[in-house]
């Protein structure tokens, strides 16, 4: 009888754009396939609201979507639980209630989802998250080990050369506006690639706030607020601190309603200055219309503070 490979579904949403190239080759590493839901569209988007509370931010109906999306297209459906990483580095509560969301929003659907926990508050590391994780889909100790030792080793490589990319785009001559914003925001198709696509075609070079080194920006983020709690919120904070200087504007870029974000991006508006700033909510409506022309304003004050237009 032929053995069959395990597929472990990949909403691409929420963490995804974080963790991809971790999961992806763990996954890979013990002989398994992963399968990623295609890129956000009105479709995913339409079907998540429809499964979501109207509370809910944008970015969680985004996600239902793509859980939806990858319904009976795989063995398992990954949905982490992360919590914590330490005394003060929480994430935000929508990622410690994921999976319960998830099976609760699901639960009809007959389809096995797959979960592993981070709370570093209660003992729980990623590292042992992942051994035990693998050990409920009947993998060895041994495999698990050397699989999540490999993945890590991926993921680092993956997100420090994309940090490289981003230093280099500071020394290109053009204006530069920086986009302080969570990476399941900034790229997805239906929230944050439409504003890099625009500013892109108007000749500005658009750099991202959470591209850092990511010890040294929670390092930085003291400078702006010693007391933020949420790890993420305090990377881009530390992005902001080292890069506010290099840029000609900041775009404060969120997904409605974000309560994180909302906090955040007032502090950062009160706490930086001598920059043009812009915050922008996405709420998820059709057309890109309003916020094209609100992006349109905001580089013409930047022009005209430089005395170019």
């Amino acid at each position: 009888m032929e053995h069959q490979t395990i597929a472990i579904g990949l909403p691409r949403a929420m963490l995804y754009y974080r963790y991809r190239t971790l999961w992806r080759v763990f996954f890979q590493e013990l002989g398994m396939e992963t399968v990623a839901s295609p890129p956000t569209d009105r479709d995913i988007l339409e079907r998540g609201a429809a499964l979501s509370i109207d509370e809910a931010c944008l970015s969680l109906k985004v996600y239902l979507g793509h859980v939806s999306a990858l319904l009976g297209k795989c063995d398992y459906i990954l949905v982490p639980r992360i919590s914590s990483f330490g005394r003060h580095r929480n994430m935000c509560t929508r990622f410690e209630a994921l999976p319960d969301l998830t099976r609760n929003v699901f639960r009809g659907s007959g389809q096995e989802f797959l979960t592993y926990e981070v709370d570093e508050l209660l003992k729980k590391d990623e590292r042992s998250a992942f051994l035990e994780m693998a050990r409920t889909l009947g993998c060895s100790a041994k495999a698990a080990g050397r699989a999540y030792k490999a993945a890590k080793k991926a993921e680092l490589c993956h997100h420090k050369e994309r940090v490289q990319r981003q230093e280099q785009l500071y020394r290109r001559e053009g204006m530069k506006v920086l986009i302080a914003a969570h990476s399941y925001v900034a790229e997805d198709p239906c929230m944050g690639k439409a504003v890099t696509d625009y500013l892109k075609g108007v000749g500005v070079i658009p750099v991202r706030a959470d591209l850092v080194d990511r010890d040294a920006a929670l390092k930085r983020s003291r400078e702006l607020s010693p007391t933020c709690k949420w790890e993420v919120n305090r990377e881009i904070l530390g992005g902001v601190a080292m890069h506010c200087g290099d840029v000609d504007g900041i775009i404060l870029l969120s997904a409605f309603p974000c309560g994180p974000d909302a906090m955040v991006n007032e502090l950062i508006t009160r706490r930086v200055t001598g920059v043009p700033m812009l915050n922008l909510v996405l709420d998820g409506q059709s057309g890109t219309a309003g916020v094209e022309t609100r992006l349109e304003s905001f580089i013409d004050i930047i022009r005209f503070k430089e005395g170019k237009l």
